[in-house]
């Protein structure tokens, strides 16, 4: 099935075996997911990165693009964190966001020069496009652990959910953490500044890409033909679109489509619109961590690094290249004029646990990096050999934790020297503050752009190409869902009108208000007074009603509420004991609150049935509305129950 790295479709006899051979360190194909770090340019390391032990998601990084084949480049760049903001600079700052775009740059570990390998992104977990022909780097988005570093538990996330919440530089301790995106603020960008709307001045981001998480919610492509105008009204100048489970495989791998994938009619007029909109579209296809929505089916099983575990792809068989090949086919088989191609990459957990790999770790000089690096050169080199326009980008988290020998140089120097010409962050709008946050605090993740900001004003001039704003929807495909994407619109507004002005002012926030159609939007809180006329608004509006108040008045209701507590306990409950005037000062209230809360939920559902298939919707409702509901509904029922039991 599958087809040797000699092959002339995958690379060239110079790439050897796909988990050997030093010429892989010298890939520029690997990108680190790190955050903003200033004191990365200091010369800080990565073992003081970790003793910062952030336990939080992962922040925003840094997006490093080279070639990956082509002129002679230097040591390969090191890796970056995902934890913390951190950017890439010719000081050797840490990226905080991975970037698609790569510079032309190539390695001459990676043979004869070839145009469209992969580029880096640093930082928030977003992904960004690079150059054609050569490959980018993404960095600060992808996961927690370092180069080689596997995470503690499966399914755990470390740089999503500690994106944000890490200062740049900084890894998250364990998978499942982001870091937020706001958490440091570097550059001495204050807290105090974004909250009070002063201008924090900086070198605006041309290139602004978006990211839609599809793997939970995944919108209707209806309500995306709304959302696309107003996000390019907003800056973006992109999508980064990952598919996972949505994408409309076809033949062996069918089965790899959720019930709810899209259709490739819906898909085509997706991209109709966004080139309508003058929005670049950059695919985003896992192929090394982050496989469970393949690895979890039967039939590729046997691909598994390790056998119990539906995480990471065995890099030493050759049918998990083939695998990976055939999911980039179709993919690209529905997109047209592509210039980036991100491959992801990151949070490769537990591997080198594998028995195979094992065995191959006690050989002389083998180590958890060259595995690392190998599988993603050869990965980089496939889609180069195939779509020799096209230029791979990759998260550059499982690359910052690799030595400066390995790597050379420090982050954005280091990755200049390894190829990475050019640079793009990664920061977030929503999905890194909590793996069931349901709410967006906007002045978080406004924070997180504006060190953006500080980092690409110290970098030099001819390496920033621009930053992916991350949006998760889950940590991961087991993961529950976080905020929907409708409520974090008013952060994305408010995040590319920052990056787009290259500050934050009260004249930019006016903007983003008349955009919105939401008067006085509140930064530091989750409470904005009005409904907004943007698409979905109704959506953020309500599901702030439910996730506010809906199981604080049902608790009240039922836990302090004197006559709930002391005259219709679970004992009197389960017997069907009630004192008759107990009935007159209870049951009214009951009834009443579930009168109101159904009549929400009725609305909410409403307005969700809009915007996300129905699968998307009984997901949320069971998450966040259900346990509530049906709680107070049994006490509704007791009531009635009892009440018919004394007469």
């Amino acid at each position: 099935m599958g087809q040797h790295l000699g092959d002339p479709v995958c690379g060239d006899s110079t790439l050897g075996d796909p988990i050997s051979g030093d010429s892989t360190l010298g890939d520029p194909i690997l990108g680190a997911d790190a955050a903003p770090d200033h004191e990365a340019a200091a010369g800080r390391g990565a073992e003081e990165e970790e003793e910062d032990g952030c336990l939080q998601p992962p922040c925003p990084g840094i997006l490093l693009g080279s070639a990956l084949l082509g002129a002679a480049v230097p040591a390969a760049p090191a890796a970056r964190s995902r934890s913390r903001p951190g950017a890439v600079g010719a000081a050797g700052q840490r990226p905080p966001l991975r970037s698609h775009h790569a510079s032309s740059a190539t390695s001459d570990a990676l043979g004869a020069p070839r145009p469209g390998l992969p580029a880096c992104l640093t930082g928030e977990r977003a992904r960004l496009p690079r150059e054609s022909g050569r490959i980018q780097r993404t960095a600060g988005s992808g996961g927690g652990t370092a180069p080689g570093q596997q995470g503690s538990q499966p399914g755990q996330r470390g740089t999503r959910g500690q994106r944000d919440n890490c200062t740049p530089g900084q890894q998250g301790s364990q998978p499942g953490q982001r870091g937020r995106d706001g958490g440091v603020r570097p550059g001495g960008v204050s807290r105090d500044a974004a909250a009070t709307g002063q201008s924090n001045r900086g070198r605006s981001m041309w290139r602004r890409l978006v990211h839609l998480d599809l793997k939970g919610a995944a919108p209707r492509a209806q309500y995306l033909e709304q959302v696309l105008p107003l996000l390019r009204a907003l800056g973006a100048t992109g999508l980064l679109l990952e598919y996972e489970d949505t994408f409309p495989y076809t033949g062996p791998l069918e089965v790899l489509q959720a019930p709810h994938a899209y259709s490739p009619e819906e898909l085509q007029a997706l991209l109709s619109w966004a080139r309508a909109q003058g929005l670049d579209v950059v695919p985003l296809v896992q192929s090394f961590g982050h496989m469970e929505f393949v690895l979890k089916h039967r039939q590729f099983a046997h691909l598994r690094e390790v056998k119990e575990l539906p995480n990471a792809l065995n890099p030493h068989k050759e049918e998990s290249l083939a695998l990976v090949k055939a999911m980039i086919d179709q993919v690209m088989a529905l997109h047209q004029d592509l210039q980036w191609f991100h491959i992801g990459c990151d949070e490769v957990y537990y591997l080198g646990e594998g028995e195979e790999s094992k065995q191959w770790l006690q050989q002389q000089n083998n180590t958890p990096q060259k595995l690392c690096l190998s599988h993603i050169k050869a990965v980089a080199t496939c889609l180069a050999w195939s779509y020799p326009m096209v230029t791979p980008i990759v998260w550059d988290d499982m690359l910052r934790g690799i030595s400066e020998e390995t790597l050379a140089v420090q982050l954005i120097e280091k990755y200049r020297r390894c190829g990475f010409s050019k640079v793009w962050f990664a920061s977030a709008f929503k999905g890194a503050t909590g793996a069931n946050q349901s709410l967006t605090l906007i002045g978080h993740h406004l924070r997180n752009q504006l060190e953006w900001l500080q980092v690409a004003q110290r970098s030099p001039a001819d390496v920033l190409e621009g930053i992916a704003l991350t949006g998760w929807q889950r940590y991961d495909h087991f993961a529950v869902l976080c905020e929907l994407l409708p409520v974090a619109i008013p952060s994305l507004a408010v995040c590319l009108q920052a990056l787009k002005n290259g500050g934050f002012s009260e004249k930019v926030k006016e903007n983003v208000e008349n955009l919105l159609g939401m008067p006085n939007l509140e930064i530091e809180t989750f409470m904005s007074p009005g409904l907004g006329t943007f698409p979905g608004s109704s959506v953020l509006t309500l599901v702030t009603q439910i996730s506010f108040h809906l199981k604080s008045s049902v608790d009240e209701l039922l836990e302090r509420n004197r006559y709930s507590t002391g005259w219709f306990s679970p004992y009197h409950r389960k017997r069907k004991i009630i004192h008759p005037i107990i009935v007159h000062h209870l049951q009214p209230d009951a009834v009443r609150l579930f009168s109101k809360w159904s009549a929400v939920v009725q609305d909410l559902q409403a307005a969700m049935e809009q915007v996300f298939p129905r699968c998307a919707i009984e997901e949320w409702m069971e998450e966040n509305v259900h346990p509530h509901l049906q709680k107070l509904q049994g006490v509704v029922e007791d009531l009635d129950e009892a009440i018919r039991a004394q007469n």
